[in-house]
């Protein structure tokens, strides 16, 4: 890939660390979880404790989760998303074991790839020289693009309201490019799901890299999801048409 993803010296080459993932483990522990947590709100990412796995289930009461340590702990996550640092300090202390959720529509939208599609559109970006921001992989084969929000357009009808952008659970349905934006979230780095001990969503692209207006990625993330589309592995190894 891009010399992007090389090493740093110094303090900002070990944070640059943590926020690739190359770090799992130190990451996970209080101290590099808790700093993750804090640069993401640095950067203008608003945060709300979110459910942890309980072995291979949910923390939640739900039976039957259907989106085990993905969801927020509170119905009220949009009011009480923050960029405090003193209040995040507090919920990672106090819950120890929570993974964040950030919301968007607030200050930045997420486009939401499956992961071989969006590491190939990164790779086709960096070499263009077009701006990237923070990138977040998570290991249920998605990646993470975080982007200035749309906000809420002078005219209503530029935003375009739909399933995909206020049910982030319906991703099963919807493989392809979701965009999340006004009503949604997605899960923050460091963040664990149910079987994984290290963490399972973790930066590609920390939060310290600017937001990019989400209209200069879309078309190379559209193109790149296009080619893959009409293929999806086998569990054999092969490779099959979602289309015939």
């Amino acid at each position: 890939m891009s010399a992007e993803f090389g090493g740093r010296s110094g303090r900002q080459g070990k944070l640059s660390q943590w926020l690739r993932g190359r770090r799992p483990k130190q990451a996970a522990g209080d101290g590099g979880r808790e700093a993750l947590l804090l640069a993401a709100a640095e950067a203008g990412l608003p945060l709300a404790p979110a459910a942890h796995p309980a072995g291979y289930r949910c923390s939640c009461d739900r039976v039957g989760c259907p989106t085990p340590a993905r969801h927020p702990v509170s119905f009220a996550w949009q009011t009480q998303s923050t960029t405090d640092h003193a209040q995040i300090e507090r919920w990672a202390r106090h819950q120890p074991q929570a993974n964040f959720v950030t919301a968007t529509g607030m200050v930045h939208d997420v486009l939401d790839v499956p992961l071989d599609a969006g590491r190939e559109a990164l790779d086709r970006l960096l070499e263009a020289g077009v701006e990237v921001g923070p990138v977040a992989e998570s290991d249920d084969g998605r990646l993470l693009f975080f982007t200035l929000t749309r906000g809420t357009p002078e005219d209503e009808d530029e935003w375009w309201p739909c399933e995909l952008d206020c049910h982030p659970e319906t991703m099963d349905e919807h493989p392809g490019l979701r965009w999340h934006c006004r009503g949604s979230y997605v899960l923050v780095p460091p963040a664990r799901l149910p079987g994984d001990d290290d963490p399972s969503v973790r930066w590609v692209r920390g939060p310290e890299h600017p937001l990019p207006d989400p209209l200069s990625l879309l078309e190379y993330l559209t193109d790149a999801c296009a080619r893959y589309a009409d293929v999806r592995p086998d569990p054999t190894g092969a490779a099959w048409p979602l289309r015939h």
